[in-house]
């Protein structure tokens, strides 16, 4: 295979397609989700037979358990991944809403209409799951998709993209409208990040890793995150009740997904009576807490040991584990500036009863999603009623936060006239 050829005949073929769908009406759409919901149901057996030799080379290749556990297809998996295209299907179509209409003292109306993005390209590590969401909010939303899965999926995505290839096709949509990267040479990827002539949009769904080497390579316009460095805040104002719930669930509901709380920031004079409660709930759950000295201090007078010193490298790390750094701080002003610090732009929220400090929070912590007395594991596409998620930006432009379809679209500005001219 000519990569280089390969690459640009995908690309090529995925503009043509991206027009045809930037007119393709709600229902039209509609019936191709649908259609490939059936299509689906009709090739469970041939899904679960080539994902059972992804999951065999898997093995063989000694990836544990949680990667082998992820790359699974199990028949729950799969019925959940119809159902979300169904779910897909459901909700509201953003394109061609038009928004913002005034008239002008000339008589031109002037307003802004939404409408796709046109070419997007996701790049993702071995969830096949994500070859069916990604191909549904892109096409809810009226783009062609050009799709490049981890290589261990590689036999899983391909057989689900015949399957979607079907289904488009038997709506009368292009099947080349979701295509797949059939291929595991790692070049596709820096191949497809620098496309700027096809590609309108990346998006990459990975590791660590993955975003540093796209961040550095990619030509074409990201929306992506790199860091969850996610805190809670406990005010001085802080009801104690909702600051134990709030975070327990914020570090303990799930360990390594990106909106996790990963340091606590405690004001002073409230972390004697919250603190050695908060602490015993984490250390009996076996988190492991990395402490600032002043929270030492506090800790150990209750009677808490089993503590590691915080360094700076502390402040600054996303740990996708059961470990917790902590620091105690003055007040508002100095949790704020932590936050701004240290913190990755995605998640922070705080824990008070005091509106102005809530509102001050709200306004001046520069993250995505900002959040008062609930856990930050909110942060989720679903969870903000987008219906469901391509990925979460922290970027400042175009998309921030949970990206659902209105972030797979864009603006832009529409004028309706009378004949008039500008004097």
């Amino acid at each position: 295979m000519n990569l280089d050829h390969y690459m640009t005949d995908l690309g090529q073929r995925a503009r043509a397609a991206s027009r045809v769908m930037a007119r393709a009406t709600t229902a039209a759409k509609n019936n191709a989700l649908e259609t490939i919901a059936s299509v689906l149901e009709q090739d469970i057996a041939r899904l679960k037979e080539a994902n059972q030799r992804d999951c065999a080379l898997a093995q063989e290749k000694g990836l544990d358990a949680a990667f082998i556990d992820r790359l699974t297809l199990s028949d729950a998996a799969l019925r959940t991944m119809i159902a979300g295209l169904r779910q897909v299907l459901s909700l509201p179509d953003p394109v061609g809403e038009i928004s913002e209409l005034k008239s002008r003292p000339t008589g031109i109306q002037v307003g802004r209409m939404r409408v796709p993005l046109g070419v997007i390209g996701i790049i993702y590590e071995a969830r096949p799951n994500v070859t069916i969401d990604a191909a549904a909010l892109c096409l809810k939303a009226g783009n062609a998709v050009i799709l490049r899965g981890g290589s261990e999926a590689l036999q899983s995505n391909l057989a689900l993209a015949r399957s979607i290839s079907a289904g488009l096709a038997a709506a009368d949509l292009p099947a080349d409208a979701v295509q797949l990267v059939a291929t595991a040479d790692r070049a596709a990827v820096g191949k497809l990040a620098t496309m700027t002539e096809y590609i309108d949009v990346l998006v990459p769904r990975g590791g660590k890793g993955l975003i540093e080497r796209l961040m550095r390579e990619a030509r074409v316009p990201m929306i992506k995150h790199l860091d969850g460095v996610c805190h809670v805040y406990i005010d001085n104002a802080a009801d104690l009740s909702k600051a134990l719930r709030v975070c327990d669930n914020a570090k303990t509901q799930r360990y390594g997904t990106c909106n996790t709380m990963e340091t606590l920031l405690v004001a002073a004079s409230i972390a004697p009576q919250i603190l050695p409660p908060l602490c015993r709930l984490y250390q009996d759950k076996a988190v492991a807490l990395r402490v600032c000295a002043r929270s030492r201090a506090v800790l150990e007078q209750a009677g808490i040991g089993s503590l590691t010193d915080a360094t700076e490298a502390d402040w600054r790390a996303e740990y996708l584990a059961p470990i917790l750094a902590i620091r105690m701080v003055d007040d508002l002003d100095a949790a704020i500036d932590h936050i701004n610090t240290y913190g990755s732009a995605h998640t922070d929220a705080i824990v008070t009863e005091h509106y102005d400090h809530a509102q001050r929070f709200l306004r001046e912590v520069d993250s995505a999603s900002v959040i008062v007395n609930a856990s930050t594991r909110f942060a989720d596409g679903f969870e903000y009623g987008l219906g469901a998620e391509i990925g979460i930006s922290n970027d400042k432009l175009h998309a921030r936060g949970p990206v659902g379809l209105e972030g797979l679209t864009s603006l832009k500005y529409i004028v309706l006239g009378h004949g008039e001219g500008r004097g």
